[in-house]
């Protein structure tokens, strides 16, 4: 079988990467391990700029809750009430909170309608560059988990989108992104009916800073149910999955959310989901040499190393890659990506660091300002720029620490 683009990957970054590629008329497959709609462990939180690239699919189709405030504690304690939207603040913001296993779906779907093959249940075995062409062979999935014998799909195609995640097949096949930097999230899904509870409604979601060491914890308001989890950073080439006690610390972390709102929960029947965050490490080659695979989303390394999100940029890059398809221009693929996150990418990784160094400081003297709820949330909008208030913050921490901080 033979197509015009091969994307591995239905998540944010493939799917959107299938639809464009396909409405510019090419011949696209797009191959997905699990069945959809299938689960996918995320917190599943984004900034309501990812509508700009959607304008096809109406929120409602997706969108669980609309998050207008941001409950911030430190050690569980002296909570602060952030707007999102303050009074006199410029522009009317908001946080979409979305079921990965839905919203995945949904854009699949919408890859379906522009034209675009999806073939899921299949998982990638490997992919082979030849002089004028990508081979991709795969194998069916059976319903336990294991693979069909005898069931191999192979396809060819001059151009491969790798949108695979962070243990992807493409990066290992073709060689990029060797040095990584694997921070490590973990969550439950807590059953939860809405009810006249203080703190807990699905306009607020929770952030907490002291609980993990280089890291945070929330909860993230659902249709039917509470995201509850916690992350730990982890820069330069660490792998937080190779540290034994960070698993033992998100768990902690996540039962003191249940614990502090008194939600019942019996331990052993808890199932907790781990996965791994590949966090922005500086610009690396994202194709190829010979432009034939490109990485985007999870794959190329675009979480974002401050907050840890990376769904809007798995879409943004997943448009970049189909353009430089489309147009044949999949030499300049990674130029273009730094030029979309490098210097921001590179000035949050900066202040990540010091931020997690010194959490009580940034908590006591930043997260409490009134306008920073509404600043953060600029940030993961991209409505603002890392590189704008990296100054600014490293100041205001300086005099905090010489105790000359005048607020």
């Amino acid at each position: 079988m033979h197509y015009d683009l091969l994307v591995c990957g239905a998540g944010p970054a493939g799917t959107i990467a299938a639809a464009q590629a396909a409405q510019a008329g090419l011949k696209v497959a797009l191959l997905e391990k699990y069945p959809l709609p299938r689960h996918k462990t995320c917190g599943g939180g984004m900034p309501v700029a990812v509508q700009h690239f959607l304008r096809d699919l109406v929120p409602e189709a997706f969108v669980e809750s609309n998050v207008r405030y941001m409950r911030h504690t430190w050690n569980f304690t002296n909570p602060y009430l952030g707007a999102i939207s303050p009074s006199g603040s410029a522009r009317a913001l908001s946080l979409w909170m979305v079921r990965r296993s839905v919203f995945d779906h949904a854009l699949a779907q919408r890859a379906v309608r522009a034209g675009a093959e999806l073939w899921d249940g299949l998982v990638v075995r490997s992919l082979q560059l030849e002089s004028q062409q990508v081979v991709v062979r795969a194998q069916a999935l059976k319903a336990d988990g294991d693979l069909t014998p005898k069931s191999e799909f192979v396809a060819t195609a001059p151009y491969v989108i790798g949108a695979d995640g962070a243990n992807g097949v493409t990066a290992k096949a073709t060689g990029l992104r060797q040095k990584r930097a694997i921070s490590l999230a973990m969550e439950i899904e807590y059953p939860y009916q809405w009810h006249d509870h203080p703190e807990l409604k699905p306009a607020i979601a929770h952030l907490e800073y002291g609980a993990v060491k280089q890291g945070y914890a929330w909860i993230f308001p659902k249709a039917d149910h509470l995201n509850i989890g916690a992350g730990v950073f982890r820069f330069g080439q660490a792998d937080a999955r190779r540290e034994p006690q960070v698993k033992s610390q998100l768990q902690q972390a996540i039962l003191g959310y249940l614990d502090l709102f008194q939600l019942p929960y019996d331990p052993s029947s808890l199932q907790f989901h781990a996965h791994p965050l590949p966090i922005w490490n500086g610009r690396e080659p994202l194709h190829t040499p010979d432009g034939q695979v490109l990485l985007a989303g999870d794959a190329a390394g675009l979480i974002n190393p401050f907050f840890g999100d990376g769904i809007l940029h798995a879409v943004k890059s997943g448009i970049i890659a189909a353009e430089c398809v489309v147009n044949g221009t999949t030499l300049t693929y990674s130029d273009r990506i730094h030029a979309e996150f490098a210097a921001n990418f590179d000035t949050a990784r900066t202040l990540a660091s010091c931020f997690y160094q010194f959490p009580s400081l940034f908590y006591r003297y930043g997260i409490r300002q009134p306008m920073a709820t509404y600043l953060a949330t600029r940030l993961l909008s991209g409505d603002l720029q890392f590189t704008e208030i990296m100054g600014r913050a490293v100041r205001r921490l300086g005099r905090t620490m010489t105790g000359g901080f005048q607020g």
